[in-house]
């Protein structure tokens, strides 16, 4: 049966009212370090995977409970891929991936909207939140991401972008063509409500700032 995962990352997590509904009945797996967000998120993880490179002696005590999975420092997946794998292996169709944006490494950030992208190719349903920021995949097809009146949010192409249409923002688009690396797509504002984006070809990343009204 499919159900819905949320990985705890090492990443920066600000939790509030939308994070907590993303987590709501979702098991939970924490990777490395991410276990500290547990306590904020009010949350026990059914499993402790990683390296734990990113793990102090105090962080293990406060949860000596979990299940613990150790891997080698050396080796071939990120702890948040570990954590992944855990979820697909046991029965993942929808994960949210909290803490996986903003932190101390930009290549680990990167690298978790990549995987986003390719699991929702595989047909995961899939967000990555910060609190501050959200990250959904946009692939061919009508994507659907519920945002407050006045949010900031960017479409970022991952490749060409063909027949990109957006409604129920400032700045809507209809079948319109965004190449890879232009800015076009960046700092649109949602009217409130369920924003939606049509693709025809391409893929992309949508960032959203649900708590951002600062303007475009």
């Amino acid at each position: 049966m499919n159900e819905t995962f949320t990985i705890l990352l090492g990443g920066a997590l600000t939790v509030d009212d939308r994070v907590r509904a993303l987590v709501a009945g979702s098991r939970v797996i924490a990777a490395d370090g991410g276990m500290r967000h547990a306590e904020a998120l009010g949350v026990r993880p059914e499993v402790w995977v990683g390296d734990f490179d990113s793990t102090d002696a105090d962080l293990v005590a406060r949860f000596p409970e979990i299940t613990r999975k150790s891997f080698p420092p050396a080796k071939n997946l990120t702890d948040g891929a570990l954590a992944v794998e855990e979820a697909l292996e046991r029965g993942a169709g929808r994960i949210v991936m909290a803490g996986a944006l903003q932190g101390e490494r930009t290549d680990h950030g990167l690298m978790n909207m990549l995987l986003a992208v390719r699991l929702a190719g595989d047909g995961i349903d899939i967000v990555l939140t910060s609190g501050e920021e959200e990250a959904h995949p946009l692939l061919a097809g009508e994507t659907v991401v519920e945002m407050p009146e006045g949010a900031l949010f960017s479409v970022l192409g991952v490749s060409d972008l063909a027949g990109l249409s957006i409604d129920n923002a400032i700045y809507p688009l209809e079948d319109f063509a965004l190449p890879f690396g232009a800015a076009r797509g960046v700092s649109n504002k949602a009217k409130g409500g369920p924003v939606r984006f049509g693709l025809k070809n391409g893929t992309g990343i949508i960032i959203l700032r649900p708590h951002d009204f600062s303007g475009v």
